[in-house]
């Protein structure tokens, strides 16, 4: 596609931002049954149902503007979300997994962040206040989320930090670990 004005500039990122909430459904669910801690979990599970809501109001701006959500994969959260299933591969103990997949999650936030932010704005410039107003609901709730995987840190990250889990990758507390939480995940 050949691009040459903001217009279109703007409904190429719309479609690579429809394109990436896809992607995060898939991988979401993956996360969710790898996190240990509880409020991770949740946190992943909220998220999933939030991201399905952010594929909605997409879907809604593309009828609004008339054209088709598909033709655009986006690249950029392909990778983020590739190194985030690489730490999954890892034989991590417990609270260094976590700490993993929070660190990931939080690239993927930010990825979306930037990019709600930038889509937003260009509705603002071409005078979309509708698709406008629906981007900025999204992207308060991208921005909430960062924050609540920011307070989970809080209290993973330091877990992570004790020797117990630094030495000994394959064990918690005396016990086996799981073979890695990719293939925990998949249970």
């Amino acid at each position: 596609m050949k691009i040459t004005t903001l217009r279109e500039l703007w409904v190429d990122e719309l479609r690579d931002l429809h394109n990436a909430e896809h992607q995060i459904l898939k991988a979401l669910p993956t996360m969710a049954k790898a996190a240990v801690d509880d409020d991770l979990r949740k946190a992943f599970e909220a998220h999933l149902e939030q991201s399905k809501g952010h594929v909605e109001r997409l879907e809604q701006i593309f009828e609004m503007i008339e054209l088709t959500p598909k033709g655009k994969k986006c690249k950029g959260l392909e990778g983020i979300i590739a190194e985030g299933k690489d730490m999954l591969e890892l034989d991590l103990p417990e609270p260094v997994g976590d700490a993993a997949l929070i660190a990931a999650a939080q690239r993927v936030e930010h990825y979306e962040i930037a990019a709600y932010g930038t889509v937003k704005t260009y509705a603002d410039i071409l005078g979309e206040s509708d698709a406008a107003q629906l981007l900025e609901e999204t992207l308060a709730e991208e921005k909430a989320t960062d924050e609540t995987l920011t307070e989970i840190a809080e209290t993973v990250n330091p877990e992570a930090a004790e020797p117990e889990f630094s030495s000994s990758p394959s064990k918690r507390n005396g016990k086996p670990r799981r073979r890695s939480r990719l293939a925990a995940s998949r249970r």
